[in-house]
């Protein structure tokens, strides 16, 4: 049975940080309004949070008006964290992570969409927990946090840990947090009303496939660089990678050199140096750290292979 009847409002809170994914705030709140418009009830009500209840500018530019976070955070029935751009523009502080933790023992049900598992994981709040981040920030969590180790996954519902991986996911989680309180049927009106026909399952993936990426569809050299995008820190060498995938390293070296016009090594260079600027924009890791983090045997090998792809040296990253 739902609560369509139920005179119950479930309020959910939203704790913006700055430069927050505003696709991602919209697509976890247009829903819940929605629903209200459907059922012609006061079913849920959205209030946007700061820790100082001072505006947020979120990544289009202009400011939200929000309500003072660990007052009115306290009157919640489900609260999240939006955060976008690096760790460093986010408001990490140790009152902002206490205050979670204590709704979180209150029973809060208590999520993170994009990068706010990032926040949620600095809290404690993803110990043993199943959980998801947008694609850009799992490297940098994984190397902050090593024994957390996120899902490639849209959403994860995991009690009351509900973490998103941003973008228009938030759609699809919605969508499954309104089934459960209200039915599927009354979900997928509410769906409909975005023309969000193809509701995705959790565990579909974030991000496009190395097929999509590479513009490759040849399965030897997908299988390939699926290995190498899975050994960044431990780089095989092309021995190891076509005995992998079963074929010769002179065949793979054709396949690398016809369908990507580069060589098997120019392209995992580049894999490794893309994945290390994405560390040095996100992560507080030192240089040396993220060498070899990135399979460089010393910080100024890296920064040499840096330079040469970006043409910059990597502290001007972090400048």
């Amino acid at each position: 049975m739902t609560d369509l009847v139920s005179p119950i409002t479930q309020t959910y809170g939203y704790v913006l940080t700055p430069n927050f994914a505003l696709m991602s705030f919209s697509s976890a709140t247009e829903p819940l309004r929605a629903a209200n418009l459907l059922a012609q009830k006061s079913l849920y009500a959205v209030r946007a949070l700061s820790l100082r209840g001072e505006p947020v500018r979120c990544s289009a530019g202009f400011d939200i008006p929000c309500g003072d976070f660990v007052r009115d955070g306290a009157t919640c029935h489900t609260l999240f964290v939006i955060a976008g751009g690096a760790p460093g523009d986010w408001q990490q502080t140790a009152e902002m992570h206490g205050t979670l933790r204590k709704f979180s023992r209150q029973g809060m049900r208590i999520g993170g969409i994009s990068s706010g598992a990032y926040i949620l994981a600095e809290a404690g709040l993803l110990t043993e927990r199943d959980f998801t981040i947008h694609w850009e920030h799992a490297p940098a969590l994984r190397e902050a946090f090593p024994d957390l180790v996120p899902r490639q996954a849209r959403y994860v519902l995991d009690g009351n840990r509900l973490t998103c991986g941003g973008g228009v996911a938030p759609l699809d989680m919605m969508h499954a947090l309104i089934s459960e309180r209200l039915g599927p049927e009354f979900a997928r009106r509410v769906s409909d009303w975005y023309l969000h026909t193809a509701v995705a399952e959790p565990t579909a993936p974030q991000r496009g496939s190395v097929v999509e990426r590479f513009g490759t569809h040849n399965p030897a050299l997908v299988a390939a660089l699926e290995k190498m995008e899975a050994a960044l820190e431990h780089p095989l060498d092309r021995q190891a990678i076509a005995r992998l995938v079963g074929i010769t390293p002179r065949h793979l070296d054709r396949l690398f050199a016809g369908h990507l016009q580069a060589s098997f090594q120019e392209t995992y260079r580049r894999m490794r140096l893309t994945h290390a600027r994405k560390l040095l924009e996100q992560s507080p890791l030192s240089l040396s750290d993220i060498a070899f983090a990135t399979g460089f045997s010393s910080a100024s090998h890296f920064s040499r292979a840096f330079k040469q792809l970006f043409g910059i040296q990597p502290k001007s990253v972090r400048s």
